[in-house]
């Protein structure tokens, strides 16, 4: 789905990409590259891919356990590389990506595209204004109600290959607080089976901590679930010292690319005004209500397009998404789960 949905779409409208090669092993009757992109070239194999000369960057959109490899393989070849999240399972493994990218001056990008999710820059334009004061607490929910358990890799792989709620939603949530406020110093997780029964957790509660620095005393919450039943999710609570920011419903694009639109589109990532946030700011001792509407969104095509520009200008700098970036994500994860199975919090 996601080289369908996200990756295809968003090449197209980057004015200084070409989509050249699809690598699709087994094609069906509903699911062919051949038909529904029949000027592109199809292979069924990465190796050529890899040793095609005409193709310059590569995006990985395969399963994570195979991440590691195929991005390593790429960048060994001369290919730039954009991986999808989750990265890859370890930090170690994303250190050697970032070595083998700098050892063969190939940029390296990691696909988190809800740092441009129109509320996330909503909550970030709040941020730099410092209309909500100091930020005490910054929550960030992913909930769903999804009782049947998928099918896909986010089911079936084990989080030692990158599977699971953590590597799939985590990834997202805990990115988007390490760009709002930088690495936490402490982390305690608890994962859980909401769905019942054994298996990998399909829920993760994580408190990430600033004990120093310019956030010290924030409390950042991770949560994502499964057996949430609402008729609108909670997707931000942020509370600080002048007031406070709620959100609900998720962003709209990849609804919206689902349904065939595209960035540049009439109404693109535009959310309808009963989906607005809510800020309220203090007066004096009195609390004022307002509705809060998103910013112009910037959509998930600006990745891309930085990315491009990146690679243009040659520039490791101003890569959109830095690999050391996703590795430091991974590295929360790691310790999530370490705080988690030994019911400690742990210090990074």
């Amino acid at each position: 789905m996601a080289a369908k949905v996200f990756h295809i779409p968003l090449i197209a409208v980057t004015t200084s990409m070409k989509l050249h090669t699809i690598v699709q092993r087994t094609p069906t009757a509903s699911n062919s590259a051949s038909k529904d992109h029949p000027g592109v070239k199809v292979v069924s194999s990465v190796d050529a891919l890899f040793a095609d000369p005409e193709i310059d960057i590569v995006i990985v959109t395969s399963t994570p356990d195979t991440h590691f490899s195929f991005a390593r393989a790429a960048l060994e070849a001369g290919k730039h590389v954009l991986v999808e999240k989750p990265f890859v399972p370890t930090a170690a493994e994303a250190q050697q990506l970032i070595d083998v990218s700098q050892q063969t001056k190939k940029l390296l990008c990691v696909y988190q595209n809800r740092r441009w999710d129109t509320d996330f820059l909503t909550f970030r334009k709040l941020q730099r204004e410092g209309t909500l004061g100091r930020i005490v607490e910054f929550e960030t929910h992913f909930d769903r109600y999804r009782i049947d358990r998928p099918e896909t890799w986010k089911g079936t792989l084990e989080m030692d290959q990158a599977g699971g709620v953590i590597y799939d939603l985590g990834t997202h949530l805990i990115d988007q607080v390490v760009v709002a406020f930088g690495m936490p110093q402490e982390v305690t997780g608890v994962f859980a089976n909401q769905r019942g029964g054994e298996g990998e957790p399909d829920s993760v509660t994580a408190l990430l901590r600033y004990t120093q620095g310019k956030e010290k005393g924030l409390l950042a919450t991770v949560k994502a679930a499964v057996v949430s039943a609402e008729t609108a999710q909670l997707r931000y609570w942020v509370r600080g010292t002048r007031g406070s920011f709620q959100k609900y419903h998720l962003d709209v694009q990849e609804d919206q690319l689902k349904a065939g639109m595209k960035p540049g589109d009439e109404g693109y990532g535009i959310e309808s005004n009963d989906m607005s946030g809510r800020l309220v700011i203090m007066e004096g001792d009195t609390p004022k209500e307002s509705i809060w509407k998103n910013v112009e969104p910037e959509s998930y095509a600006a990745l891309y397009r930085q990315f491009a520009k990146a690679i243009d200008q040659g520039a490791p700098e101003a890569v959109p998404v830095k690999a050391s970036e996703a590795r430091d994500v991974i590295h929360i994860i790691e310790a999530i789960r370490e705080s988690a199975k030994s019911k400690k919090t742990v210090v990074l």
